[in-house]
C-alpha cells in the first residue's frame, strides 16, 4: 500500500540539537543543530510510516522566531501544497520555548487545508533518552492522518495531540511540558492509532479573515505584566514605543493594579490604543466587569496573555474598531 507524503520542515531547537555526551540534556548545541534532512537521516524510522519530504527552513532558537520566519513558513507551505498536490500533510520541527505561539499564529494565517503539525522535543536528538525521533515519528502519523483535517494547526508531543490554541509549556525541563490547561488534549498519538476524542469548535485556519503573506509586519502589541506594587512605568514605556495594543496580563480573574490600569485608560481614551485584558493565572476566562468597560478595555476570553497578543495584533491588520475586535476575539 502506498504511503502517505508527508513534508518535514525544519526550523531548529532542541528536537534538532545535539550535545557533545548522550546524558548532557541541557548544555547542547554546539554539534547542531540538524537540518530536516539531518533529522530524518538520525531517526530514519519515519521511512516506516510515511513517505517523508524533508524541507531545510532556517535552524533557529526558537526565541529568534517571529513576524519574518512566520511569513516565510506561509509562503512555503503553500509552495509546498501547490508543488506537491498529494501531500497528505505537513509537520513543523520546532523549539519548545515559543513553539505555542508558532502553532497559534499559523493556527490563523495559513491558507493550506493539510494537517499542520508542530513539533519539538525536551531532550536533544542526542540523548540517551531523547523523546525527540518518537515525536517526530508521531507528529508526521498525525499529520498523515485524515481525521487531523480541519482542526487548525495541531501541536504533538509525549503522545499527546493538542490545539494550537489551548496548548501552553507548563515546565522547563519534564517531557509532559506542554499542557492545555482548560480542555485537555485532542487525543493520542498511540502505538497502533492515532485517536482523536474532540474538536476545536473555535474558527482556524485556513477559514480565517486574516491574510499577512503581503505584509511587511504586524502592528506593535506589547504585554504588561502585572504585579504587586507596579507603578505604570512599563505601560507609558510601551505607549511611548508606538504600541498600537496592550495585552494585560492581569490579577485573575482579570484586574490590571490602579497605576497602570490609569496610564493604559488613558492611552485607550485620548490616543485610541486597545487594551485586552488576561490573566496570568495560566487558564480560566477573564470577564468584561465594570472596572474594564469603564477603562475601555476588551477582555482576552481564555487566551493567554501571549496568545492574546498574536490575536490583537492580527486584528488591527483588519481592523481598529473595537467593537469589531472583541468579535475577533470571542471567534478565534
Amino acid at each position: 500500500m502506498q504511503k502517505p507524503k508527508v513534508a518535514v520542515i525544519g526550523t531548529g531547537g532542541t528536537i534538532s540539537s545535539l550535545a557533545e555526551s548522550s546524558i548532557e540534556v541541557l548544555d547542547y548545541g554546539a554539534g547542531g543543530p540538524l537540518h530536516a534532512d539531518q533529522l530524518i537521516a538520525r531517526f530514519p524510522e519515519v521511512h516506516e510510516v510515511a513517505d517523508v519530504h524533508p524541507v531545510r527552513f532556517r535552524a533557529l532558537p526558537s526565541f529568534n522566531i517571529f513576524f519574518p520566519e512566520w511569513k516565510d513558513l506561509l509562503l512555503l507551505m503553500d509552495d509546498l501544497v501547490q508543488s506537491h498536490p498529494d501531500l497528505a500533510g505537513i509537520v513543523i520541527t520546532h523549539g519548545t520555548g515559543s513553539l505555542e505561539e508558532t502553532a497559534y499564529f499559523l493556527s490563523l494565517t495559513t491558507k493550506v487545508s493539510v494537517p499542520i503539525v508542530l513539533v519539538g522535543a525536551q531532550r536533544p536528538a542526542s540523548a540517551l533518552s531523547s523523546d525527540a525521533g518518537m515525536n517526530l515519528v508521531n507528529a508526521i502519523r498525525v499529520a498523515a492522518s485524515p481525521d487531523a483535517r480541519g482542526m487548525g494547526v495541531l501541536v504533538l508531543l509525549n503522545d499527546e495531540i493538542h490545539a494550537a490554541r489551548e496548548v501552553t509549556k507548563t515546565s522547563t525541563f519534564r517531557l509532559h511540558a506542554f499542557q492545555s490547561p482548560d480542555f485537555g488534549i485532542l487525543g493520542h498519538a498511540d502505538g497502533d492509532a492515532v485517536v482523536f476524542y474532540r474538536k476545536p469548535v473555535r474558527r482556524a485556519a485556513p477559514e480565517t479573515e486574516f491574510d499577512v503573506r503581503t505584509l511587511e509586519a504586524l502592528p506593535r502589541v506589547d504585554i504588561l505584566y502585572c504585579y504587586s506594587g507596579s507603578d505604570g512605568t512599563a505601560a507609558r514605556a510601551f505607549i511611548a514605543a508606538g504600541a498600537k495594543g496592550i495585552v494585560s496580563a492581569g490579577f485573575a480573574p482579570g484586574f490590571t493594579a490602579d497605576a497602570d490600569a490609569a496610564v493604559l485608560a488613558q492611552a485607550v481614551h485620548e490616543q485610541g490604543v486597545v487594551v485586552v485584558q488576561a490573566s496570568r493565572a495560566g487558564s480560566g476566562r477573564t470577564f468584561k466587569g465594570k472596572r474594564s468597560q469603564d477603562n475601555g478595555f476588551l477582555v482576552a476570553d481564555n487566551l493567554s496573555s501571549v496568545k492574546a497578543r498574536l490575536l490583537l495584533s492580527l486584528a488591527l491588520t483588519v481592523t481598529d474598531d473595537s467593537a469589531e475586535i472583541e468579535r475577533i476575539f470571542l471567534t478565534y
